[in-house]
Protein backbone atom coordinates (compact mmCIF):
# COMPACT_ATOMS: atom_id res chain seq x y z
CA UNK A 1 0.00 0.00 0.00
CA UNK A 2 1.31 3.42 -0.87
CA UNK A 3 0.86 6.85 0.66
CA UNK A 4 0.87 9.90 -1.53
CA UNK A 5 -0.55 13.34 -2.14
CA UNK A 6 -1.73 14.70 -5.45
CA UNK A 7 0.03 17.77 -6.90
CA UNK A 8 -3.39 19.03 -7.98
CA UNK A 9 -5.82 19.86 -5.21
CA UNK A 10 -9.00 17.81 -5.43
CA UNK A 11 -12.11 19.40 -4.00
CA UNK A 12 -15.08 17.55 -2.55
CA UNK A 13 -18.29 17.80 -4.50
CA UNK A 14 -20.86 20.08 -2.91
CA UNK A 15 -24.56 20.59 -3.43
CA UNK A 16 -27.20 18.32 -4.93
CA UNK A 17 -27.64 19.61 -8.47
CA UNK A 18 -26.45 16.26 -9.87
CA UNK A 19 -27.97 14.12 -7.12
CA UNK A 20 -29.64 10.88 -8.21
CA UNK A 21 -33.09 9.97 -6.88
CA UNK A 22 -35.26 6.88 -6.97
CA UNK A 23 -38.68 8.52 -6.90
CA UNK A 24 -38.36 10.57 -3.70
CA UNK A 25 -35.47 8.59 -2.21
CA UNK A 26 -32.07 10.27 -2.38
CA UNK A 27 -29.50 7.68 -3.52
CA UNK A 28 -26.22 7.39 -1.65
CA UNK A 29 -23.17 5.12 -2.01
CA UNK A 30 -20.40 4.19 0.36
CA UNK A 31 -17.92 1.52 1.31
CA UNK A 32 -16.18 -0.31 4.10
CA UNK A 33 -12.48 0.27 3.35
CA UNK A 34 -10.28 -2.61 4.47
CA UNK A 35 -6.75 -3.95 4.28
CA UNK A 36 -5.20 -7.31 5.07
CA UNK A 37 -1.98 -7.24 7.05
CA UNK A 38 -0.43 -10.30 5.46
CA UNK A 39 1.59 -12.90 7.29
CA UNK A 40 5.15 -12.90 5.98
CA UNK A 41 5.41 -14.99 2.85
CA UNK A 42 1.69 -15.76 2.94
CA UNK A 43 -0.26 -13.45 0.63
CA UNK A 44 -4.03 -13.35 0.96
CA UNK A 45 -7.03 -11.58 -0.48
CA UNK A 46 -10.79 -11.31 -0.03
CA UNK A 47 -12.16 -14.73 0.79
CA UNK A 48 -8.84 -15.94 2.24
CA UNK A 49 -8.76 -15.75 6.05
CA UNK A 50 -4.97 -15.79 6.38
CA UNK A 51 -3.62 -12.51 7.72
CA UNK A 52 -5.18 -9.80 9.86
CA UNK A 53 -8.08 -7.75 8.50
CA UNK A 54 -8.42 -4.11 9.51
CA UNK A 55 -11.09 -1.62 8.47
CA UNK A 56 -10.79 2.12 8.05
CA UNK A 57 -13.25 4.36 9.88
CA UNK A 58 -13.64 8.12 9.86
CA UNK A 59 -14.43 10.57 12.61
CA UNK A 60 -16.74 13.57 12.61
CA UNK A 61 -16.59 16.69 14.80
CA UNK A 62 -17.78 16.43 18.40
CA UNK A 63 -18.41 12.67 18.25
CA UNK A 64 -16.48 9.77 19.80
CA UNK A 65 -18.09 7.11 17.61
CA UNK A 66 -17.10 6.65 13.97
CA UNK A 67 -18.55 5.92 10.54
CA UNK A 68 -17.69 4.49 7.14
CA UNK A 69 -17.44 6.89 4.17
CA UNK A 70 -20.63 7.44 2.18
CA UNK A 71 -22.42 10.24 0.37
CA UNK A 72 -24.61 11.25 -2.53
CA UNK A 73 -24.59 9.24 -5.77
CA UNK A 74 -24.56 11.71 -8.65
CA UNK A 75 -25.90 11.43 -12.19
CA UNK A 76 -22.52 11.56 -13.97
CA UNK A 77 -21.13 8.44 -12.24
CA UNK A 78 -22.11 4.86 -11.56
CA UNK A 79 -22.65 3.59 -8.03
CA UNK A 80 -19.13 2.12 -7.81
CA UNK A 81 -17.53 5.39 -8.87
CA UNK A 82 -19.66 7.21 -6.31
CA UNK A 83 -18.54 4.88 -3.51
CA UNK A 84 -14.88 5.26 -4.50
CA UNK A 85 -15.20 9.04 -4.74
CA UNK A 86 -16.70 9.27 -1.26
CA UNK A 87 -13.88 7.13 0.14
CA UNK A 88 -11.33 9.50 -1.41
CA UNK A 89 -13.11 12.69 -0.33
CA UNK A 90 -13.91 11.65 3.24
CA UNK A 91 -11.15 9.16 4.11
CA UNK A 92 -8.36 9.98 1.67
CA UNK A 93 -8.04 6.46 0.32
CA UNK A 94 -8.17 4.79 -3.10
CA UNK A 95 -8.59 1.13 -3.82
CA UNK A 96 -10.30 -1.78 -5.52
CA UNK A 97 -14.03 -2.00 -4.99
CA UNK A 98 -15.89 -5.29 -4.89
CA UNK A 99 -18.93 -4.85 -7.11
CA UNK A 100 -20.97 -7.29 -5.07
CA UNK A 101 -22.74 -5.02 -2.61
CA UNK A 102 -22.51 -5.69 1.11
CA UNK A 103 -26.16 -4.69 1.23
CA UNK A 104 -28.43 -1.71 0.85
CA UNK A 105 -30.26 0.21 3.50
CA UNK A 106 -32.93 2.89 3.78
CA UNK A 107 -32.21 5.87 6.00
CA UNK A 108 -35.13 8.00 7.17
CA UNK A 109 -35.03 11.27 9.06
CA UNK A 110 -36.39 11.37 12.60
CA UNK A 111 -38.63 14.27 11.63
CA UNK A 112 -40.39 12.05 9.10
CA UNK A 113 -40.48 8.80 11.09
CA UNK A 114 -44.26 8.98 11.48
CA UNK A 115 -44.75 9.48 7.75
CA UNK A 116 -45.17 6.70 5.21
CA UNK A 117 -43.76 8.96 2.49
CA UNK A 118 -40.19 8.40 1.29
CA UNK A 119 -39.65 12.18 1.21
CA UNK A 120 -36.44 13.03 3.05
CA UNK A 121 -35.22 9.42 3.07
CA UNK A 122 -32.13 7.92 1.45
CA UNK A 123 -31.33 4.57 -0.13
CA UNK A 124 -27.72 3.62 0.49
CA UNK A 125 -25.59 1.01 -1.32
CA UNK A 126 -22.49 -0.11 0.56
CA UNK A 127 -19.50 -2.00 -0.89
CA UNK A 128 -16.21 -3.48 0.28
CA UNK A 129 -13.10 -1.66 -0.91
CA UNK A 130 -9.56 -2.99 -0.59
CA UNK A 131 -7.36 0.04 0.07
CA UNK A 132 -4.24 0.28 -2.07
CA UNK A 133 -3.33 3.94 -1.57
CA UNK A 134 -3.56 6.37 1.35
CA UNK A 135 -3.37 10.05 0.48
CA UNK A 136 -1.43 12.41 2.73
CA UNK A 137 -4.14 15.03 2.29
CA UNK A 138 -7.74 14.74 1.14
CA UNK A 139 -10.66 17.10 0.47
CA UNK A 140 -12.54 16.65 3.76
CA UNK A 141 -9.54 16.16 6.01
CA UNK A 142 -10.54 19.16 8.14
CA UNK A 143 -13.76 17.45 9.24
CA UNK A 144 -12.95 13.75 8.85
CA UNK A 145 -10.01 12.08 10.53
CA UNK A 146 -9.29 8.42 9.74
CA UNK A 147 -8.26 5.43 11.81
CA UNK A 148 -7.45 1.78 11.09
CA UNK A 149 -9.13 -0.53 13.60
CA UNK A 150 -9.70 -4.23 14.16
CA UNK A 151 -13.14 -5.68 13.36
CA UNK A 152 -13.92 -6.05 17.06
CA UNK A 153 -13.08 -2.40 17.74
CA UNK A 154 -15.06 -1.35 14.69
CA UNK A 155 -18.20 -2.98 16.10
CA UNK A 156 -17.74 -0.92 19.25
CA UNK A 157 -17.16 2.32 17.34
CA UNK A 158 -19.90 2.04 14.70
CA UNK A 159 -22.39 4.86 15.08
CA UNK A 160 -25.26 3.05 13.42
CA UNK A 161 -26.56 -0.50 13.37
CA UNK A 162 -26.56 -0.66 9.57
CA UNK A 163 -22.80 -0.15 9.67
CA UNK A 164 -22.41 -3.18 11.90
CA UNK A 165 -24.50 -5.16 9.44
CA UNK A 166 -22.26 -4.03 6.55
CA UNK A 167 -19.19 -4.96 8.58
CA UNK A 168 -20.67 -8.36 9.33
CA UNK A 169 -21.28 -8.90 5.61
CA UNK A 170 -17.63 -8.06 4.90
CA UNK A 171 -16.33 -10.40 7.59
CA UNK A 172 -18.50 -13.21 6.30
CA UNK A 173 -16.48 -13.03 3.11
CA UNK A 174 -13.36 -13.61 5.18
CA UNK A 175 -15.04 -16.30 7.33
CA UNK A 176 -14.15 -14.20 10.38
CA UNK A 177 -17.47 -13.90 12.20
CA UNK A 178 -16.47 -16.22 15.07
CA UNK A 179 -13.31 -14.20 15.65
CA UNK A 180 -15.26 -11.12 16.68
CA UNK A 181 -17.68 -13.04 18.88
CA UNK A 182 -21.01 -11.47 19.65
CA UNK A 183 -19.88 -7.87 19.18
CA UNK A 184 -22.19 -7.54 16.19
CA UNK A 185 -25.16 -7.80 18.58
CA UNK A 186 -24.40 -4.41 20.06
CA UNK A 187 -27.19 -1.89 19.74
CA UNK A 188 -26.88 1.81 19.13
CA UNK A 189 -28.85 3.57 21.84
CA UNK A 190 -27.24 6.98 21.50
CA UNK A 191 -26.77 7.28 17.74
CA UNK A 192 -29.00 9.07 15.28
CA UNK A 193 -30.14 5.86 13.63
CA UNK A 194 -32.63 3.44 15.14
CA UNK A 195 -33.46 0.07 13.61
CA UNK A 196 -37.04 -0.39 12.48
CA UNK A 197 -36.85 -3.78 10.81
CA UNK A 198 -34.34 -6.08 9.15
CA UNK A 199 -34.88 -7.82 5.85
CA UNK A 200 -32.77 -10.03 3.63
CA UNK A 201 -31.92 -6.96 1.56
CA UNK A 202 -30.87 -4.63 4.34
CA UNK A 203 -32.41 -2.48 7.03
CA UNK A 204 -34.83 0.37 7.37
CA UNK A 205 -33.45 2.95 9.76
CA UNK A 206 -33.99 6.43 11.10
CA UNK A 207 -31.32 9.09 10.78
Amino acid sequence: MSSSSSPDEVLARKGRLKQRYDNEYRLVAGCVPYRVKKDEGNPCSLGDDRGQVEVLMISTPNRTDMVFPKGGWEDDEDVYQAACREAMEEAGVKGIIDRTTLGHWVFKSKSSQQSSSPRGACKGYIFAMEVIEELESWPEQATHGRRWVSPGEAYQLCRYDWMREALTALLERFSMIEAVGSAQKLTDQNGLYMMLQTTSDGAVALC
